[in-house]
């Protein structure tokens, strides 16, 4: 049975146009258009970068927490205490990719 950073990777990777590769404080990142959209520590945590505005949302909502170093940064955590937790990194590794994606459509 696959780990869950596995699966993580395993779908994220598969998105058009993403790279994953490591991630200079260990796990593994990913990339589109020259943009982090995330990384992984592991199975325990996922952190990713979003506009403030985003940020604010996505924490006053409980999707995700404060950054755990940077909580006044656009940065969210997103910790992984076990499978229930694979579909909310997901959800938000998705929301910044389309995020990204549709910048890049408003730029061509």
């Amino acid at each position: 049975m696959a780990g869950i950073a596995e699966k993580i990777e395993r779908e994220v990777a598969s998105w058009d146009g993403v790279e994953a590769r490591p991630h200079r404080f260990g796990g593994v990142e990913f990339r589109v258009r020259g943009h982090e959209i995330g990384h992984l520590h592991g199975n325990r945590l996922a952190d990713l970068p979003f506009p403030v505005r985003v940020r604010k949302e996505l924490v006053a909502k409980g999707r995700a927490r404060l950054h755990h170093v940077l909580p006044e940064s656009g940065w969210v955590s997103y910790p992984i205490r076990g499978e229930e937790d694979v579909e909310g990194a997901l959800e938000l590794f998705r929301l910044n990719y389309d995020l990204i994606m549709a910048r890049g459509r408003e730029e061509a």
